[in-house]
């Protein structure tokens, strides 16, 4: 995930007219946006990961369910990078994005709007895998080993500095590489003694090779804030409705992926290529397995104070960060239903 963001504020804004409908049966659902002259949903675009991935799977089980339609949203997923989505949320083309704590930060520091008002992870997903005869066992054994991190930036590299930071170590105390994102082929071929992976992804992956890993959780050492949905501020105040449908809508979904996998993957085929394939369900399912124990918590969708707080030191300690923000305009719980 990337983050740094670098390009120009663009004055596109882009204006989409609100008009909901009512559910098919019985009464609006609350949060529902106002019934208006059309009797379809509004289209409400947000800007996820930037491959269709079986990690997605809330949302595509939102639109099949028709969580989103109950109430008067016709949710169209567009994929991209995360500091693209960034970039337009903050200057109004689009509405809605699932980014990660630290790319909400990095672009108020930027000027741009961001509101984080939705939780999805309630675990940050980030660990460093390593064989298991490697001798790595924990933070401390990393010091003078090679790390592979698919970039250096965004979520990942965050998670690894925060790990070197609950050891007291640095990037000065391992040899950290650029791997690109085959973390996977890196460790089994040896390019590296450890590599930075998402807990839920590439040890599946790693396992599924015949490969016995060592897993050192970023979520085990620090509290950091994760993925989950992001507005800015001119949608919280002209359109307070739409974000509250939002909020119960992707809660609703994000309760029935986690209560009925096997339908929530059935549904995802639709739209993730290859999840027909045979050959690559029993590693997807368990995917899908693994995120599900990411997104518990005691409320879905709430905020935690203490990890913002986390995260901001992080990124003020390597100096991506000028100076402490005011958390409390970054990220709100007021429609976490």
């Amino acid at each position: 995930m990337a983050y740094r963001l670098t390009l120009p504020i663009l004055i596109l804004i882009t204006t989409l007219t609100l008009a909901a409908c009512a559910p098919q049966q019985g009464a609006n659902p609350a949060g529902a946006l106002s019934a208006a002259s059309d009797d379809e949903p509004t289209k409400v675009v947000i800007s996820i990961g930037y491959i269709p991935d079986i990690q997605f799977a809330p949302y595509y089980v939102g639109i099949e369910k028709g969580f989103f339609a109950e109430r008067g949203i016709d949710l169209v997923i567009q994929h991209r990078q995360e500091t693209d989505g960034a970039r337009l949320l903050g200057t109004g083309e689009i509405k809605f994005a699932v980014l990660s704590g630290e790319q909400v930060l990095l672009a108020r520091q930027q000027g741009l709007p961001l509101v984080y008002f939705f939780a999805w992870y309630q675990q940050f997903p980030v660990a460093v895998a390593a064989k298991a005869d490697s001798g790595i066992n924990s933070i401390e054994d990393l010091a003078g080993r090679s790390v592979g991190t698919p970039v250096k930036e965004g979520a990942s590299y965050i998670g690894l500095e925060a790990l070197l930071g609950a050891a007291g170590l640095t990037d000065d105390d391992i040899d950290l590489q650029t791997t690109g994102y085959a973390q996977v082929e890196t460790l089994l071929t040896d390019r590296v003694d450890s590599v930075v992976v998402y807990v839920a992804n590439e040890p599946v992956h790693l396992e599924a090779a015949g490969e016995e890993i060592v897993l050192l959780p970023v979520s085990d050492y620090a509290n950091l804030v994760s993925n989950g949905l992001i507005t800015n501020e001119n949608v919280i105040k002209n359109e307070p409705e739409l974000v509250r449908a939002m909020a119960e809508a992707f809660a609703e979904s994000l309760r029935y992926a986690t209560d009925h996998p096997d339908e929530a993957f059935e549904m995802s085929k639709k739209f993730v290529e290859g999840l027909n394939d045979p050959a690559n369900e029993d590693i997807a399912r368990e995917v899908l397995a693994r995120s599900t124990e990411l997104w518990q918590g005691e409320r879905y969708g709430m905020s935690n104070p203490e990890a913002w707080e986390n995260m901001q030191e992080v990124l003020l300690s390597i100096g991506l960060l000028d100076s402490p923000l005011d958390l409390e305009q970054a990220y709100t719980n007021e429609f976490v239903p």
